[in-house]
């Protein structure tokens, strides 16, 4: 098990530990034909619970599945059965996507012992280990929520960033939305990218559906230009993939690193902020 990660196997064992939270947090991209929870209900690893995207998040933002108000989120994962604790253990049905997002979100409500299931649910699969079915209805756990906001970081922490060149912004999303030569999936929104900024691809980080060794994450940032010892902002379409950065990073010893909860969902929506097509 390293700081972030556990296996599968290591997870099997923890299954009857009454203080091992899992937690399905798969999720998918607009447009995409499937449901997250129905898919949850048929199939998901025993004890899990299901923590929505799209349902626990700042309900007065018109952003999407923004970070939830520390006393909103302590509300919603309580119902979740979720201590302070408990360690918790989050995975998605992708095998590595969306389950950092939910992972950043519980570390930025300051509950360091939380771990993402290297492989996902794929893995678990492919293993024969035990599923179940259904919907469960945990008793309410006693969560509450100690902020750290040096994990999250606003448009204007992202516009100092810009005009500061400092800290360095990491954008997650495929090179072709980086340059501006593909449209963005969700409408509305300019292509490019904030200035500045350097490319590293989520889909670069990964090996097999799990997060890649520590010597391909070094050499996929140190291509991107990005340095390792120094502050940094990761950013994507919305935040999802960003957090799967900010996981990566934190496996190569920069659990420090600050996601733009926004990201292109707020910024290329907007006439005020500034935008580079083309490779950084």
């Amino acid at each position: 098990m390293s700081r972030f990660l556990v296996s599968t196997a290591w997870l099997n064992d923890r299954l009857s530990d009454p203080r091992a939270r899992v937690i399905d947090a798969s999720w998918f991209m607009p447009g995409t034909p499937r449901d997250a929870a129905a898919e949850f209900a048929a199939t998901h690893i025993p004890g899990a619970v299901f923590f929505g995207i799209d349902e626990i998040k700042d309900a007065a933002s018109d952003l999407p599945h923004m970070l939830a108000s520390p006393a909103e989120f302590a509300t919603a994962v309580r119902r979740l059965g979720v201590n302070n604790d408990d360690d918790i253990v989050i995975y998605d049905s992708h095998g590595l996507f969306s389950a950092p997002r939910v992972w950043w979100n519980f570390r930025a409500m300051g509950h360091e012992r939380t771990f993402v299931l290297d492989g996902g649910l794929p893995r678990w699969l492919a293993e024969g280990r035990s599923i179940e079915t259904g919907w469960p209805n945990p008793e309410h756990g006693d969560f509450k929520s100690r902020f750290d906001p040096s994990l999250v970081a606003d448009l204007n922490a992202v516009r100092d960033a810009i005009a500061a060149r400092r800290p360095q912004i990491i954008d997650a999303r495929a090179a072709d939305r980086f340059t501006g030569v593909a449209p963005e999936p969700r409408v509305g929104l300019k292509s490019g990218h904030m200035p500045g900024a350097r490319n590293a691809p989520w889909t670069e980080v990964m090996a097999a559906g799990a997060l890649a060794d520590a010597p391909r994450l070094r050499e996929v940032f140190e291509a991107a230009g990005v340095d390792l010892a120094a502050p940094i902002i990761a950013t994507c379409g919305s935040g999802v993939s960003a957090s799967l950065l900010a996981l990566a990073l934190a496996e190569l010893g920069r659990p420090d690193v600050a996601v733009y909860d926004g990201s292109w969902s707020e910024w290329g929506a907007r006439a005020d902020t500034p935008i580079e097509t083309g490779r950084a």
